[in-house]
């Protein structure tokens, strides 16, 4: 799962995940609203939730940090088949110190997001490859 409000960032990063046939699928999603609201609905349907979310951090309405305070509600079965690393081009140490230490954050990628550095996240949390 994608979560960016930046329309291009969502069409680079999916076109950048669907070349490195990491992935089965690749949900969109442009608000962490419209992900929440995803998660709730497929909330039953395990198979319909990612296994991994790259999540912006500056986003208006509902920033990255705001959708986690959220995603901690989610029961176990949910997140512990999820993953989440945020994505984001962010320089404020504040924001980078945060990231780094909140519990369901694995990683903290730099925009643009790089095959190798997707891969390299891939091996190192689903270790069963394709």
């Amino acid at each position: 799962m994608l979560i960016d409000d930046n329309i291009i960032d969502l069409k680079i990063n999916s076109k950048i995940i669907f070349i490195s046939k990491l992935f089965d699928e690749i949900i969109q999603c442009q608000s962490g609203e419209e992900a929440l609201s995803y998660f709730n609905t497929h909330s039953n349907q395990l198979d319909k939730l990612p296994n991994l979310i790259l999540l912006d951090i500056q986003m208006p309405e509902m920033d990255g940090f705001e959708f986690l305070e959220n995603y901690k509600r989610f029961p176990p079965e949910l997140k512990d088949n999820c993953v989440v690393a945020m994505l984001s081009s962010t320089l404020d140490f504040g924001d980078i110190r945060k990231a780094e230490a909140n519990p369901y954050v694995i990683k903290l990628l730099k925009k643009p997001l790089y095959p190798a550095h997707l891969e390299e996240l891939y091996k190192a949390n689903f270790p069963v490859a394709k």
